[in-house]
Formats: C-alpha cells, structure tokens, sequence
C-alpha cells in the first residue's frame, strides 16, 4: 500500500483530481444505498439537487488526492498549492495564548488544514494536535500514521487517552482540530438538531472550550477546481458559555458547522451517514425519529 501511495502521490493534483470525479460517480452509481442517503441528507438540508451534485465528484476527489497529501507534501511544502482566507484570526487567537479549538466538518479537503496550520503557525515543540480514528486495514493505517505525523502535527487516538491529551495541549496554548459532526464513539455525544434532525452530536468539542477556555474559530479546506490547489478559510465561531448544558453547547456547533456547509454545499460529503445510532450503546432512539 504504500508503495502504490508514493507512486500516486507523484501524479499532477489536476489528474488525481479528474480520476478522482470519475471514482466519485462509480461509486454513486453502484451503491443504491449511498445513493439514498446522499439525496436524503441533502434533502434534509433543503439543499437543491443542482447544488449537491457536484459533492458527488467531491467525494471522489478527496480519496484521490489523500497520496498528494499524505505522501507527496512531505517532500515539499504546500506553497502555492495553498491560500489563506482568514489567518490573521489564527495569529490573534494564538496570541492569547490560552489555547485554540478548530473545528471543521466533513467538507472539501479536511487534511489540508491541519497541515496548513502545521506549516505557518506551530512547531514540533507546540504542535497542532488533530483528533483521528485509525484505518481499519492495516496498510492503510500505517501509510495514515507516517503521513499525519509531521513537524508541527501530532496526532491524537479517539479514546481517553486523546482526550487527555488534547486538554494537556489546550493547556499549554496550543492548537488542537476537531471533525464534531462525525457520529461520536462509545457514546459519548448528546442528540441534538442537525439540518432539523435529531443527529447524535459528540459534546467533547464543547467540553474542551468549557474545560480549558481555549479560543474557538471554524476552518474548512475549499477544493479549486482544475487541480489548482486549496484555500484555507478561517471563520468565527459562536461562543460556547461555560456553563452551558451540553445539548445546548452540541446544538449552537451543529447549527455553526451547517453554517459552514451551506457555504459550499457542493463539497460537503453528504453520504457521510451523519445521523446513524451507534450500535451497541444504550443512548436510545433519536427523538422524534425512532430507530426502523
């Protein structure tokens, strides 16, 4: 696996990007279920069919440029392939010093932010500690742990462990990144408004705001088209009160990151299966929408 990664890797962006679009309507096309659940939560949306269609392609795109990304940015750096939208609200928040939270959904190229802000903003000794979940197959996971771990980007197992050290990084003023609208493990999330739908919401994003005080800024990586590149976008974020429950606190993120999303709804991953009850975990039907 990895030996397929390094020689994808060294392809032009424009061309990963190309196949890419064609893997997307592949798979759109032989999955009725995937077919389903994309039009279902683009409906849910109120998002127009003529502005979801293109986050087909979308999808397609960001599994053929992760080579490029894990592979080929650590012979170089991203450089022009990169512009900011947005960084002096990096600079301001990292001048407090109390910490930074980002957050961004499963839109356009997530793994190019954590990797921009690796390369302008932090260093090995304060890193930007990112949230992941190890790949199920084994080649895969370890091409993802050699690629994510970089100067300036350290990376964090999604399990107690992670938590605490996340927390240990807010701590000590630096940048930790988050994707709160993946349905969270063990069952540690709240039910809460997604797009109107009860969607189960991880409260750790929340938790780590309340807990610590960090500064809080939205983030999400805009896919050019023609394989030119990416534009980083740093957005403010909604204040999470100390003391507010945690439903309260997982609905005021989901509400921002749809915010984010309706801002380019054409590279949002809407077969993500966001509102699926995790098995195995006593949390209940979602209200109003009872599990089949």
């Amino acid at each position: 696996m990895g030996l397929v990664f390094l020689c994808l890797s060294r392809l032009p962006l424009a061309l990963l990007h190309a196949l890419g679009a064609l893997l997307g309507w592949i798979v759109y096309l032989a999955s009725p279920t995937y077919r389903r659940r994309f039009r279902a939560n683009a409906a849910q949306a109120g998002v127009s069919w003529a502005d979801a269609r293109p986050a087909i392609a979308a999808a397609g795109r960001m599994t053929a440029e992760l080579p490029w990304l894990w592979v080929g940015t650590r012979r170089r750096p991203l450089g022009e392939a990169l512009q900011w939208d947005g960084a002096e609200r990096v600079e301001a928040a990292l001048a407090e010093k109390r910490g930074l939270v980002l957050l961004t959904p499963h839109m356009g190229c997530f793994e190019i932010c954590a990797q921009a802000i690796a390369e302008r903003f932090t260093t090995p000794a304060a890193p930007i500690t990112v949230l992941y979940r190890p790949a199920r197959q084994a080649a895969l996971r370890d091409v993802m742990a050699g690629s994510r771990e970089r100067p300036g980007l350290a990376t964090a197992p999604a399990s107690l462990a992670g938590v605490r050290q996340m927390i240990r990084a807010l701590r000590k003023g630096e940048v930790i990144g988050l994707l709160p609208d993946q349905v969270p493990p063990d069952g540690l999330g709240v039910w809460a408004p997604f797009f109107g739908r009860p969607a189960y919401t991880m409260t750790l994003a929340a938790r780590l705001v309340q807990q610590t005080g960090a500064a809080l800024l939205l983030i999400w990586g805009e896919r050019l088209p023609g394989g030119r590149g990416f534009v980083v976008h740093v957005l403010p974020a909604p204040e999470i009160a100390k003391d507010a429950a945690a439903d309260a606190a997982a609905a005021t993120i989901n509400a921002a990151m749809e915010s984010v999303i309706r801002r380019a709804p054409g590279q949002y991953l809407w077969g993500y299966h966001r509102y699926k009850e995790p098995r195995g975990l006593d949390i209940g039907a979602a209200p109003d929408n009872p599990a089949p």
